[in-house]
């Protein structure tokens, strides 16, 4: 037997909205920022377009997963789309750490054998950056605290914005001293900053993709509150996950004591899981018996 509730998909579409936005602006600039920084023979500007490269990806990715994590369940997808958003989110935390590597070599390079650079046009186009990636980040912010897919995205956009901010700095270190190293310090500054935000999007991901608990949900409470239920004599087999970074779920086999009226307490653990835990996808299974296999099941 199961209680639940229905998911409100405005959100989502919303959401869909703002990547589209975002997607455009930073698609546009992406293209000038690649030849400026081949034009101006800038490391840190074309590590900055890298960035951008995989922000405009990052975006084409969300509004993907976004528009196909919409679709509604079928026959051969019973949960639905939503866990395609967490992959494509694990997809650009891959892709970033390979954009990061790449700048961190190149800049190793560099430092080596630096490279004249036009730092007036860097700075030019490092500004025209910063304001693509404000106002994007402003698109993002509102949707970043409920979608890992979002999440994924805004910290694409954010870690740029950073990325440009430390060019503007690089681009006029290098008008006023002539210190041509500079550009690639900047740069591989810009990929060590990237790297452990990178790692905290892919952990979470994978978290979800192995069907972790969400965060907050301790199991051993959850199986305390449903044991202190009236009329509950034992609970096996209890799973809590989530299908996307917003849809927790749990599932749960509660034996009875004797006398109990099964959908009384169906109800009763079900309204304490939802107001303790904020769990409201959920499925519990009421026993007089405990299952046979009990013993082979998850505890």
């Amino acid at each position: 037997m199961g209680a639940g509730q229905g998911h409100d998909h405005t959100a989502g579409q919303t959401n869909g909205r703002m990547l589209a936005i975002a997607l455009g602006l930073t698609t546009t600039f992406l293209v000038a920022e690649v030849i400026a920084g081949i034009v101006f023979n800038s490391l840190a500007l074309l590590s900055d377009a890298a960035h951008m490269f995989t922000d405009a990806a990052a975006l084409a990715i969300a509004l993907a997963a976004n528009r196909i994590g919409a679709r509604k369940p079928d026959d051969k997808r019973t949960f639905g789309y939503r866990r395609f958003e967490i992959l494509a989110a694990a997809f650009n935390a891959i892709l970033l750490f390979a954009v990061a590597i790449y700048v961190l070599v190149e800049g190793v390079k560099r430092i080596i054998d630096p490279e004249p650079v036009q730092s007036t046009g860097m700075l030019i186009v490092a500004i025209l950056g910063l304001v693509i990636n404000l106002i994007a980040m402003r698109l993002l912010s509102a949707g970043k605290d409920k979608s890992l897919n979002i999440k994924g995205a805004y910290l694409e956009v954010w870690a740029d914005m950073l990325g440009s901010l430390g060019v503007i700095a690089g681009a006029l270190v290098i008008q006023f001293t002539g210190w041509r190293i500079v550009d690639p310090i900047v740069a591989i500054g810009i990929g060590l900053w990237v790297l452990p935000r990178t790692w905290i999007l892919l952990k979470d991901t994978t978290h979800i993709l192995l069907e972790g608990a969400p965060s907050g949900v301790d199991l051993a409470k959850v199986r305390k509150l449903v044991v202190e239920t009236p009329g509950v004599a034992g609970i096996h087999d209890l799973h809590v996950w989530v299908s996307g970074a917003d849809q927790p779920s749990c599932s749960a086999h509660v034996v009875l004591m004797a006398g109990a009226d099964d959908e009384a307490v169906r109800l009763a653990v079900a309204a304490r899981l939802e107001g303790d835990f904020d769990l409201h996808h959920l499925t519990v299974q009421t026993e007089r018996v405990a299952c046979a296999d009990q013993e082979g099941l998850h505890p």
